[in-house]
């Protein structure tokens, strides 16, 4: 009775072992690559799986979420044979159990190694001032060269990024210096630069009020010509309404002698007598009036009477 408790016993363990190994649950996230008897057989993702209990065993186990790698610091010798320290981190995610299995024996360690080998190379074909501004180019080129050996290996690189680059401390005072006197040519160039642009632009505006200027006397000569050329026209049009008035007066006095004969001798008789009373209105103590051809004065002056007689009696 015991005896068969205890085969009772040992048979229901092993249905309870064989049942735990025939079921197999695998977290989110993870795969899990099966071997039966030796030779790869499947992978098995998420979820609820069920497999040959002591024939199907687990080879490997992989996390399918990005994981980040780190690269090693180490010393790296520059095109222009500058010694810097560098390092950095590597993101990549396994899309392949299987080919991570087989493909290759360890893929952290071998991705970190051809990281650090790829860095040194591309290192060595930068000058230390290019290695420092163009972590871009060094990222860019990391990524090709560690995706497309991952590629093979089932994995995929999504990113690479340099964390830290250092120098000694020669070589960072040596790079001080260096950028001082860079900063100071560049500020000597730049205060020639702007004494060049101030002398042009004085010179340009030197010309331009030189040429101001002479526009404006130019314009000034322009206009006395042209006022010249108005003055002359206007005395010319004066001498011609004096000579029209003069022609004029000369008709009238044609026209008057033609008509009255004694005219004449009236506006002589009139000058005459004019003459003679500013002669006579004048101040000077020194004058002596001597009548010249009086009778002709006294004749004008009996002509004026008659004729002024004659208007009043017509």
């Amino acid at each position: 009775m015991d005896s068969v408790l205890i085969v009772a016993g040992i048979l229901a363990v092993l249905v309870v072992v064989t049942l735990i190994k025939t079921v197999r649950i695998v977290p989110q996230a993870e795969v899990q690559v099966i071997e039966r008897l030796g030779r790869f057989h499947r992978v098995l993702s998420g979820g609820l799986n069920v497999v040959v209990p002591f024939v199907d065993q687990v080879r490997t186990r992989f996390n399918t979420q990005e994981q980040l790698i780190d690269i090693p610091s180490q010393q790296v010798i520059t095109a222009d044979n500058v010694q810097i320290t560098i390092d950095g981190v590597v993101f990549l995610r396994i899309n392949d159990a299987q080919r991570a299995t087989y493909e290759i024996k360890d893929l952290n360690d071998s991705i970190s190694q051809l990281a650090q080998t790829t860095l040194r190379s591309e290192i060595g074909k930068m000058e230390l001032d290019n290695t420092l501004s163009s972590r871009d180019e060094m990222n860019q080129a990391l990524l090709n060269a560690l995706d497309a050996a991952s590629g093979g290996w089932g994995a995929k690189v999504t990113r690479v990024e340099i964390s830290d680059i250092s120098v000694s401390a020669n070589v960072q005072q040596a790079m001080e210096l260096q950028l001082q006197a860079t900063r100071e040519r560049r500020a000597i160039e730049t205060k020639a630069e702007a004494d060049k642009n101030a002398t042009i632009y004085q010179a340009e505006g030197d010309r331009a009020q030189a040429y101001m200027q002479a526009e404006a006397l130019e314009r000034m000569a322009e206009a006395k010509k042209k006022e010249a050329v108005l003055l002359a026209e206007a005395a010319r049009q004066e001498e011609i309404l004096m000579a029209s008035g003069q022609k004029q007066a000369l008709e009238l006095i044609s026209e008057g002698l033609r008509e009255n004969p004694d005219a004449a001798n009236f506006i002589l008789a009139k000058e005459r007598i004019a003459a003679w009373e500013g002669i006579a209105a004048s101040d000077s103590q020194n004058k002596v009036i001597v009548p010249y051809e009086a009778t002709e004065l006294v004749g004008s002056l009996a002509l004026l009477k008659d004729m002024i007689g004659a208007q009043k009696n017509p």
